[in-house]
C-alpha cells in the first residue's frame, strides 16, 4: 500500500511537467510531512551526506574533461583516423563513425556529448559523399549511445554510487560488452550499404593511416592514461577522471591549438551548468532511496518475488521490460538513481553478480538513449540534421534492432561482462 501511494504521487508529479529531479523531492517531502513522522533533521542530514561519496567526484570531472575533447579538435582528429582505417568499406564512412564514437566514447564519457561531437563531422561528409540523411542519422544516434557503455562511463559512475559496487570493476567489466557492441553496430552499417549499394571511398595508404594515427594520438593516449592507471593502481577512478580533465585541457589548449584560453570560461561554465544538474537529481534520488528504505519497499518486494518463485531467468527479463519502458520517459540519470536501488536488492538475491547487473542497466540505458520520446540521442541528431524526432526514429531502426539483440546477449551470458575483471582479480 505505501508503495503504490509513493509512486502514484510520484507520478502524478511528473504528469504536471515537472522535472524529475524536483518531483522526486516533492514526492519525498510530501508524504514524509503528511504520513510519517520522520524528524526534520533527519532529512535535511540526509541532503548532505548523499552526496559526500568520492565517487561522485567523477562525475564534473569526466563532463569536464568530455567538454573539452569536444571542443578542442579530437573528435575531427578520431573520425579522421577511424575514415582512413575503414572507408574503403561498403559504407566505409557510416563503419568509421561508428568506430569514431567508439573512441570518442572512451575518452568523454557521454553519450549525447559523442553523438554531438561526431555527428557534426560526419553526417555532413557522409551527405556530400553520397550517403542517404537518414543512414547518417540512424547510425550515429545509436553508435553515440556507445558513450555510456564504453569506460569511462558516467551512468556506470551513478549505478556505482547507488549500489555500493566497485567503479573500477564496472568500467572494466564495460570494455569487451562495448567492443562487441561497437562491431554490431558497424556490421549493421555494412549490411546496410551493402545492400543498398552506398558508395566507397578510395583505399587510404598505409602512410595516410600512419599520419591520422599520429594526428588522433593525444586523444587515444587518454583512454590508455585512464584505464591503465585505474588498472594499475595508479589512481582510482575520481582521480582518473580528474587526471583525464587536465590532460584534456592541455591537449585541447596547448598541443592541438583548436580551444583558445578565452573561450575556456565557456566550458567551464556549461561543465558546471551540466553537473550542478545532475548532482541535484542524485540528490533527491538519494532523497527517494532513503525513503524507500525507510518503509522497506526493496525488500518487501524482493520477498514478494522470491515468495512468487521467481526466477533469475525471469527477473532479468522483467527488469529489461521496465528500464526499456522508463527509457521511453526518463533520462539514464534518473532511472538509474531511482531503480538501481529498487532492482538491486532483489538480484543480489537471486545470485545476479553486481557488476553484471550493473553491465545489463547500462545497456539498457543505451537502448532508451534512442527511443522515443525522450531518447536524448534522437533530440541531439535531430537538431544536428533539422529533422523532426519521427525520422530519426525511423531511421535508427535497424541499430536499435541490433542493440536490443545484444541487450538479451549481455542479460543471459554474464561471462561477456565478468570475464575481464575476473582475469585482473577485481572481482571473486
Amino acid at each position: 500500500m505505501t508503495a503504490a501511494i509513493i509512486f502514484t504521487l510520484l507520478a502524478l508529479l511528473l504528469l504536471t511537467g515537472m522535472p524529475i529531479s524536483i518531483a522526486l523531492g516533492m514526492t519525498v517531502l510530501i508524504f514524509l510531512f503528511t504520513l510519517t513522522k520522520v524528524p526534520l533533521e533527519a532529512v535535511a542530514m540526509k541532503l548532505f551526506t548523499g552526496i559526500e561519496k568520492f565517487e561522485i567526484m567523477a562525475i564534473p570531472f569526466f563532463i569536464l574533461a568530455g567538454n573539452f575533447l569536444t571542443h578542442g579538435g579530437v573528435a575531427k582528429r578520431l573520425v579522421n583516423f577511424a575514415t582512413a582505417l575503414v572507408g574503403h568499406f561498403h559504407g566505409g564512412l557510416g563503419i568509421a563513425g561508428v568506430i569514431a564514437c567508439a573512441l570518442f566514447a572512451a575518452i568523454s564519457g557521454s553519450s549525447p556529448a559523442t553523438a554531438a561531437a561526431i555527428g557534426s563531422i560526419m553526417i555532413p561528409a557522409m551527405l556530400k559523399a553520397g550517403f542517404p540523411l537518414r543512414f547518417g542519422a540512424g547510425s550515429i544516434a545509436t553508435a553515440g549511445a556507445l558513450g555510456i557503455l564504453v569506460p569511462p562511463s558516467i551512468v556506470m559512475v551513478m549505478y556505482a554510487v547507488s549500489t555500493n559496487t566497485s567503479v573500477g570493476a564496472l568500467f572494466m567489466a564495460g570494455i569487451i560488452p562495448g567492443l562487441v557492441l561497437a562491431f554490431l553496430l558497424a556490421l549493421t552499417t555494412w549490411y546496410q550499404a551493402k545492400k543498398n549499394n552506398y558508395p566507397r571511398q578510395p583505399r587510404a595508404s598505409l602512410g595516410e593511416v600512419w599520419h591520422t594515427f599520429q594526428q588522433s594520438s593525444w586523444g587515444l593516449l587518454l583512454i590508455v592514461i585512464v584505464l591503465g592507471g585505474i588498472y594499475s593502481g595508479m589512481f582510482t577512478p575520481t582521480e582518473a577522471a580528474a587526471v583525464s580533465a587536465v590532460y584534456s585541457f592541455i591537449v585541447a589548449v596547448y598541443i592541438y591549438r583548436v580551444l583558445p584560453l578565452r573561450d575556456v570560461p565557456k566550458v567551464l561554465l556549461a561543465s558546471a551548468n551540466m553537473s550542478a544538474m545532475l548532482l541535484y537529481i542524485i540528490t533527491n534520488a538519494t532523497l527517494f532511496s532513503f525513503l524507500l528504505t525507510h518503509e522497506n519497499i526493496p525488500q518487501q518486494m524482493a520477498m514478494w518475488m522470491l515468495d512468487q518463485g521467481l526466477s533469475a531467468f525471469s527477473f532479468l527479463l522483467v527488469v529489461n521490460l521496465i528500464l526499456i519502458l522508463a527509457g521511453d520517459f526518463m533520462e539514464p540519470s534518473s532511472i538509474v538513481l531511482i531503480m538501481a536501488p529498487i532492482l538491486f536488492p532483489i538480484a543480489t538475491k537471486l545470485g545476479v553478480d553486481p557488476v553484471h547487473f550493473g553491465i545489463l542497466i547500462t545497456v539498457n540505458m543505451e537502448v532508451g538513449m534512442v527511443t522515443p520520446p525522450v531518447g536524448l540521442n534522437l533530440y541531439v541528431v535531430s537538431g544536428l540534421i533539422d529533422r523532426g524526432l519521427t525520422e530519426v526514429t525511423i531511421a535508427a531502426i535497424p541499430w536499435m534492432l541490433t542493440t536490443v539483440a545484444f541487450l538479451m546477449v549481455v542479460t543471459y551470458w554474464p561471462p561477456l561482462s565478468l570475464w575481464l575483471p575476473r582475469l585482473l582479480g577485481m572481482i571473486p
